[in-house]
């Protein structure tokens, strides 16, 4: 496969948009090199992209351990931070209109304690989303799609094949899906006494 001409520029600045790794809540990643910066690397979100700041100098694999380091380290970050109310529903109104043009328009989108058997619910008349608050602390990614989930909802009440022709939209349903499949089974799991002290 041949390099990427980016990667073997000798400007000041080079860049690159790859592919997110496993973990990563971001769809691309973009790395910027510069010929200031000396020996620190830092990581932003913008957008659904991630931009990785490295020096110029650095070797690919050092990029390369650098960038999962950090997309790591960005999602430990996100993953402790907790969505406010009023944040959420800020957040379901860009899932709207980046998914499905603004057409799906809650009135209310709010965290809830008493769902321990769903991720979320809607009810479409009232126009009133929520979601379960152990969904708090999982990835973006994962509380993106229980938001556009319901979303749906408020345009195709069922789980027909319009309902999921609506979330194919979104590129992470099935890694979502299968995060909280994962979650579900390890709930299941039986769990081992603690070790008794002798």
């Amino acid at each position: 496969m041949p390099a990427d001409p980016l990667h073997r520029a000798t400007g000041p600045q080079r860049s690159a948009t790859s592919p997110p790794s496993p973990g990563s809540a971001a769809s691309a990643v973009e790395v910027r090199r510069s010929a200031r910066r000396r020996r620190t690397v830092s990581a932003y979100r913008e957008g659904d992209r991630t931009v990785v700041l490295i020096p110029a100098r650095m070797s690919e694999a050092e990029e390369q351990r650098w960038v999962s380091v950090m997309l790591d380290k960005l999602a430990a970050q996100e993953s402790k931070r907790v969505l406010g109310d009023s944040e959420l529903a800020e957040r379901a109104q860009r899932l709207s209109e980046q998914f499905f043009d603004g057409r799906a328009r809650p009135t209310s989108v709010r965290w809830v304690t008493n769902q321990n058997t769903r991720w979320g619910s809607c009810t479409p008349s009232e126009g009133s989303i929520r979601l379960s608050h152990r969904l708090q602390g999982m990835p973006e990614y994962v509380v993106d799609y229980v938001l556009l989930h319901e979303l749906a909802h408020l345009l195709v009440p069922g789980h027909g094949p319009r309902f999921w022709r609506l979330l194919e939209a979104y590129p992470r349903t099935e890694r979502a899906r299968g995060y909280l499949e994962g979650v579900v089974a390890a709930d299941r799991l039986p769990h081992l006494p603690a070790a008794r002290e002798e």
